[in-house]
């Protein structure tokens, strides 16, 4: 898009939306022109446009339609994987201004929320009326509902409630023509044609921008959750932990992983001191109420002690169990205080867990690069954390050979290249490798049905030209 026509696209914009929604200046551009995924390949859009209607969204998409122009959707930019990384001539759609809680039905138990209300803001909301969304990604203080549902985000207790997906009931959605989609229901049960709402979920603004959601709520009440923590002299011996955890056909609500790197980056932050010899630790949550809590809680301690760990804490108290799981909500901001970050977003089977740990220790060591581990070990999505010193390009290009190994060894597993991150940009190769062709025909038809023109976020989401 040349000078010329980048301006006019803008003028477009500024004319059609209210006054201050359109951001062109290179210094506010350039801070919409990529997510957390810095690594992933970026560029300055040519404008960006802070919705705070459907409308807003509509004209946007029209008038992009218009000049060419591709439209990159954005909610809060918490993203891992590049997919709300902008490319040059592209105008930035951010949602983060639609903020608003539009209904709460507690006798049926759902909610309707713009797609930039905040996870925990949603969470919080609801509890006041005595229901409970359950998918927490770690991001869940800053990543927005209209993110999560475009990624469809897991988070801590998805191993035993389930990811973003199966709380989606309906939503609204425009097109890459500037129609609009209402999708789904409200109802408990519904097959009506097509699961469309389900297709665009985790399909990371290709298909449609999401607007609103319809969400599923569960009670608040029922639950008590107990903590179960433990010290592990090695990676092995923890991983040796899940799943004995996973074979004894226990579900937790919550199971975590956190190794010595991640464990020695949030001690120095916050002064704690480890205990000796500690080179991982696990946390596991359970709460189902009463006695038969009290006896699984028993039984995850007494796994994670024949499986070799030490200093096995419990906790019951709500402030004891937030406490117990601090360290894992800190492990990402205290190793970012190290240098760039690589995040890696695999899964494996659960019983495949101490194996793959294994090779991700392994390819550290021969790429010569510090790769921290966090995860939820409990359905086997394991985050491998690459560092590489600022400023060290030898540095930088040996973490990208590790973070395409370790795909590679995670799908020689019988596992996904991601598990809650989504596709984005970083993981096309690895996507271009798992999908069959059949199944990659599949996805370009149903692009090329939704957005012929191949303006919605473009080259995400699935491999281009297959």
């Amino acid at each position: 898009m040349t000078r010329t026509e980048s301006s006019a696209l803008a003028a477009a914009l500024q004319t059609a939306l209210p006054d201050g929604a359109v951001l062109i200046d290179e210094a506010a551009v350039e801070r919409y022109a990529h997510d957390d995924a810095e690594w992933a390949d970026y560029a300055t859009p040519a404008a960006v446009v802070l919705a705070t209607s459907l409308d807003d969204v509509v004209a946007t998409v029209r008038i992009a339609a218009e000049h060419d122009a591709p439209v990159v959707p954005r909610g809060a930019g918490t993203g891992l994987s590049g997919g709300a990384n902008a490319m040059a001539g592209a105008v930035v759609l951010s949602l983060e201004r639609m903020t608003r809680i539009l209904e709460v039905d507690a006798a049926e138990r759902y909610a309707v929320v713009e797609a930039g209300v905040l996870n925990d803001d949603l969470r919080r909301h609801v509890a006041e009326h005595g229901l409970w969304y359950p998918p927490d990604p770690a991001s869940q203080a800053i990543s927005t509902i209209g993110g999560n549902v475009a990624t469809n985000a897991g988070g801590l207790c998805c191993v035993k409630y389930g990811v973003t997906r199966d709380y989606v009931l309906g939503m609204t959605a425009v097109l890459a023509d500037g129609s609009v989609a209402r999708l789904g229901r409200t109802t408990a049960k519904g097959v009506t044609g097509y699961d469309l709402t389900g297709l665009l979920v985790g399909s990371e603004g290709t298909l449609g921008i999401i607007v609103d959601v319809t969400l599923k709520l569960r009670p608040l009440a029922g639950r008590e959750d107990r903590a179960i923590v433990g010290w592990f002299p090695s990676l092995a011996d923890a991983g040796n932990a899940v799943a004995a955890v996973s074979a004894a056909g226990i579900v937790p609500a919550a199971l975590e992983l956190i190794d010595s790197t991640c464990l020695r980056a949030v001690a120095d932050w916050q002064e704690w001191t480890l205990p000796e010899g500690a080179d991982a630790l696990l946390l596991a949550k359970v709460d189902e109420p009463g006695g038969a809590g009290e006896a699984l809680a028993d039984q995850v301690a007494a796994l994670f002690e024949d499986a070799g760990g030490t200093q096995v804490e419990r906790a019951f108290a709500a402030d004891e169990v937030d406490r117990l799981f601090l360290a894992r909500r800190l492990a990402y901001p205290a190793l970012e205080r190290l240098g760039p970050v690589l995040t890696e977003d695999v899964c494996v089977p659960r019983g495949a867990v101490p194996e793959m740990l294994s090779r991700i220790e392994r390819i550290a060591e021969e790429a010569d690069v510090v790769i921290a581990n966090i995860a939820h070990a409990g359905d086997g999505n394991l985050h491998p954390l690459i560092i590489a010193p600022e400023g060290d390009d030898a540095a930088k290009a040996r973490a990208k050979t590790a973070f395409d190994r370790i795909v590679d060894e995670c799908r020689a597993l019988g596992g996904t290249v991601t598990g809650e991150h989504g596709v984005g940009i970083l993981k096309l190769a690895g996507a271009a490798a798992e999908l069959s062709p059949v199944a990659l025909a599949m996805h370009r038809a149903i692009k090329d049905a939704l957005d012929p023109r191949g303006l919605l976020n473009p080259g995400k989401a699935f491999p281009a030209g297959t």
